[in-house]
């Protein structure tokens, strides 16, 4: 993996910094800023579509020591919005506490990025052998189920024969949910 990561997106990212020096150079210069900015771009693009693909796989340390509670605590930490967490599971399989942790990150991705909120609140927990996450806001809706980020989550869920759903009306706060059944 350090092999990869050294050869393709660190050397991206590498390439991208370059490029947006030599733009920032163009631009006092008075030359064609325009293009180098698209080849920084396309650079970052790539990158990001490698690490994507190598951390696939990977777990974050902190999810995989303490499990899903620690994983939400460390995710609320980072976020902009206060956020009040209730998760209330032990330790779980280690496929169904990814799944979980991953709907909170894109969830809380989301309510940074767009939501406008003032508030959050993660729920979590084990019903009916099933894995209920909850992730509202009180920000202004409009969430698209279609966006490439909830639908990579839906696709994931489906894999383990869960299920996202996404409630979010125009000015009237955003609820993703998801259920993930245990294993037998």
């Amino acid at each position: 993996m350090v092999r990869d990561l050294h050869d393709g997106a660190q050397q991206r990212l590498v390439h991208t910094v370059i490029t947006l020096k030599l733009a920032g150079q163009a631009l006092k210069e008075g030359d064609d800023v325009a293009l180098r900015l698209a080849e920084a771009l396309d650079q970052a693009e790539r990158a990001t579509e490698e690490l994507r693909e190598l951390s696939h796989g990977v777990l974050p340390a902190i999810l995989a020591r303490g499990g899903l509670l620690a994983g939400v605590e460390a995710l609320a930490s980072r976020t902009p919005v206060p956020v009040d967490i209730r998760v209330s599971t032990g330790r779980l399989p280690a496929t169904i506490e990814a799944t979980g942790y991953f709907v909170v990150a894109e969830a809380l991705t989301n309510v940074a990025k767009h939501s406008r909120a003032s508030r959050a609140e993660v729920t979590a927990g084990v019903d009916n052998r099933t894995l209920r996450v909850r992730v509202s806001d009180d920000g202004v809706g409009g969430a698209r189920p279609e966006g490439s980020g909830l639908v990579g989550l839906a696709d994931r869920l489906a894999a383990l024969d869960g299920r996202l759903w996404v409630e979010s009306p125009e000015w009237g706060g955003t609820l993703i949910a998801a259920d993930i059944p245990l294993p037998e």
